[in-house]
């Protein structure tokens, strides 16, 4: 038996979410080794941030959804990961987003990419909610969420991490 990846390509204005190919893996790495990782569970050794790489294509093996690598359209150059996150031990599904280099923050890249994931979300995977799970520290996704018109929820079930967390709840997109 074999399985196949067959991973959906999304687009917005200026930009393309699609699936995970080997030659990401030396950004993703790389970011996941820095301490701009410091709120998505870095920084790691080279080896950890490897098998995280691998564990994102896993999650789209097993859930059939997850996160997409972000560029810009007519560069293949991964600018981050955003989308789906639903891994064993979290309480909801998650939406989730990561710019790997600094330069690229601020530009609305992740706005843009987590609106697109949020519609797909709803209106594709049928989610019935969604949350994203925040570090308190994390002024800028925190900002994020609530430009994405998500609320913190306090009474939300933590996912097991151990790491504390804030937990902002998506409207869907006819509700927002």
């Amino acid at each position: 038996m074999s399985i196949t990846l067959q991973t959906p390509v999304l687009e917005t204005q200026r930009l393309i979410l699609r699936g995970f190919k080997p030659s990401d893996a030396d950004v993703f790495v790389t970011y996941f080794c820095s301490d701009r990782a410091e709120f998505t569970g870095g920084p790691m050794t080279p080896k950890t941030a490897w098998r995280h790489f691998a564990t994102n294509i896993g999650h789209w093996m097993i859930n059939q959804f997850g996160m997409f690598v972000v560029t810009h359209k007519g560069d293949d150059k991964a600018l981050g990961i955003v989308g789906h996150w639903f891994p064993h031990g979290w309480a909801e599904r998650e939406i989730g987003w990561v710019i790997f280099n600094a330069g690229d923050e601020g530009k609305g890249i992740a706005r843009e990419a987590a609106e697109a994931c949020i519609a797909h979300a709803y209106k594709t995977l049928d989610w019935d909610t969604a949350v994203s799970y925040i570090a308190p520290e994390n002024a800028a996704s925190i900002r994020l969420a609530e430009r994405l018109g998500a609320v913190q929820d306090p009474n939300a079930p933590k996912p097991e991490t151990t790491s504390p967390c804030l937990i902002y709840r998506h409207p869907a997109p006819e509700a927002a």
